[in-house]
């Protein structure tokens, strides 16, 4: 299974979630993707995304160290590490969030999701739900994708490097925040995520 956790005021549609599905589905692996859409809740995305870990486990023998892969984008790639530390799976990360709490601390407020005109508003609470989860740096970076770019005007690059050093991937010159140039380096990031060391 390949689980998907997208962004801050992101969804289901972003643009990475929406090639990676199309991708999987031409080469034959559709069934195995899962991208739900998290509420705003930090607490209750990740109850979600454990859910359906568990419910796959249950439902289906899914073995999440050697048949699940958690991909996330932005905060979903927080959720992805965290995820990760738990059930001992792969992760693929795309600029992800390191400091979750300190970073989204500045975001408290409503807002409108990026691709409806949905509103949510974002707590001090969940910035504490945040802070609650947080785990410890990967304890084997080798099964773990990062790509991180240089040009990210949302997060630090260096944090993500220093946080996944030993991880796959790349770290990119220029780029930005939503990888606008993510399908490059998708055919790639599928082969990780189909065939994880």
């Amino acid at each position: 299974m390949i689980l998907y956790l997208h962004g801050f005021r992101s969804s289901p549609l972003s643009h990475k979630a929406t090639l990676m599905q199309e991708a999987l589905r031409k080469r034959g692996y559709e069934e195995r993707w899962r991208c739900p859409s998290l509420p705003a809740s930090p607490r209750q995305a990740l109850e979600l995304a454990n859910s359906i870990i568990a419910g796959a486990e249950a439902d289906q023998g899914l073995v999440p160290e050697r048949e699940l892969v958690v991909v996330g984008s932005s905060l979903g790639g927080y959720y992805a590490g965290c995820l990760a530390w738990r059930w001992g799976c792969p992760a693929v990360l795309l600029n992800p969030v390191i400091h979750a709490a300190r970073d989204l601390a500045t975001q408290v407020g409503r807002h409108t999701l990026y691709h409806s005109d949905e509103v949510f508003v974002f707590l001090q609470a969940h910035v504490e739900e945040l802070a609650a989860m947080a785990v410890p740096r990967p304890r084997d970076p080798r099964r773990y994708y990062l790509l991180a770019a240089k040009g990210d005007e949302v997060l630090d690059w260096r944090e993500m490097a220093e946080w996944y050093a030993g991880a796959q991937g790349h770290i990119l010159e220029g780029g930005d925040h939503g990888l606008s140039d993510f399908e490059r380096w998708l055919p790639e990031v599928l082969d990780f995520a189909l065939t994880p060391a």
